[in-house]
């Protein structure tokens, strides 16, 4: 059965380009008599906020969409991600990095190969990382490219890969070659953050049964490194389907952190659903 699902995150209010993307999946399972799922991913307790999440389910039933109960919040469920987590330690996946933010920026200006060498920053050397460690310095779980492609073997690292049915950014479409390798030695866990988005999504999309994911371009290079995740884990992977970003009148796409007009301020001047679905081309 075709599956997906819409997954904001609750740090700030629906605009026109998340209501496009709702749409978009919600039409999708409609017109494949399938599920449509709501899911919200707010691990990052910083900036995630319960009137966020409840104005998101406001404004999705304003736009006329139905969904699935209940809703899966991840903040209830790290847990789970935890033992993602706990699995690829064990299996030797991941390393400690300490390596702040500036200094992996500072390592990316001084790399002789430049930024592609400096995302892979590489376990410490032990003795380093018994004194970090004894000094209660603070680090991030990071999955090692070199030991992921080990435990995958040769000709399964190189069959990685998923089927675009949208648009990627360059145009393709079709079966692409996943590329891990663009990403670095992603993060995967924080020592007092919990699970990175990465872990969650791909452990969520497996749980739910997720066939199809639909969302924003902006998003496209995310698929490389959750189809590694998928493999590692012995998950299906889904068939990605991204969508165009909407922009505004200046070109820019529709972001939360422009301030970008929100659903909420659209039902207040006394814009219709109806006229707005039939603006976005639903």
């Amino acid at each position: 059965m075709f599956v997906t699902r819409f997954a904001p995150s609750p740090t700030g209010r629906l605009h026109k380009g998340h209501a496009f993307s709702a749409l978009a999946a919600w039409g999708a399972a409609r017109a494949a008599g399938g599920r449509f799922l709501v899911r919200i991913e707010d691990i990052d307790p910083t900036r995630c906020r319960p009137e966020f999440e409840a104005g998101i389910l406001e404004d999705l039933a304003w736009l006329g969409l139905d969904w699935e109960q209940p809703v899966r919040r991840q903040s209830d469920h790290l847990t789970d991600y935890a033992g993602v987590v706990d699995v690829l330690d064990r299996r030797g996946l991941l390393y400690r990095c300490f390596r702040t933010r500036k200094d992996i920026l500072d390592a990316i200006g001084d790399a002789p190969h430049g930024p592609a060498e400096a995302v892979r920053p590489g376990p410490h050397p032990a003795d380093e990382e018994a004194t970090l460690l004894a000094n209660g310095r603070p680090f991030a779980w990071r999955l090692s490219l070199d030991r992921a492609r080990e435990a995958l073997g040769a000709r399964a690292w190189e069959a990685l890969a998923f089927v675009e049915e949208g648009e990627a950014p360059a145009g393709e479409r079709g079966l692409i070659r996943a590329r891990p390798e663009t990403a670095g030695d992603v993060v995967v866990a924080r020592k007092d953050a919990g699970a990175a988005y990465h872990v969650a999504v791909t452990h969520d999309d497996d749980l739910q049964g997720v066939t199809h994911v639909i969302r924003g371009q902006d998003l496209f290079e995310a698929a490389h490194v959750q189809v590694l995740l998928q493999a590692l884990m012995g998950w299906p992977t889904p068939v990605y389907r991204h969508h165009r970003l909407l922009t505004g009148e200046d070109g820019r796409r529709f972001a939360k952190r422009d301030q970008s007009v929100t659903l909420e301020q659209l039902r207040a001047e006394g814009v219709s659903p109806v006229t707005l679905r039939a603006e976005l081309g639903f």
